[in-house]
């Protein structure tokens, strides 16, 4: 498992921000990132837990699984709410 990254420069999952944060990932994950640390993020909302699975299902193509630290709590509610927390790991 490779080490934990800050995400680069990653602070916001937004739907303004949706777009740049899913390649940034995407580009981490070729390069084999499997874990992603999301504490800088400053602002989430909904999209935030749409990227995550993104991410997650990119990585799963690629042969591997993601997993995260760091989620904002938002996200993390979101996502259960959602019923979708189980499928973003946790450290």
């Amino acid at each position: 498992m490779a080490e934990s990254n800050p995400m680069l420069s990653i602070d916001a999952l937004t739907f303004l921000t949706a777009s740049q944060a899913l390649e940034q990932g995407a580009a981490a994950i070729r390069a084999g990132e499997t874990v992603f640390d999301l504490g800088g993020v400053k602002a989430a909302d909904s999209s935030g837990v749409a990227l995550l699975l993104a991410w997650q299902r990119r990585a799963l193509d690629a042969g591997h699984s993601l997993t995260f630290v760091n989620v904002p709590d938002n996200v993390q509610k979101l996502a259960a709410l959602y019923g979708v927390d189980t499928l973003l790991p946790q450290a």
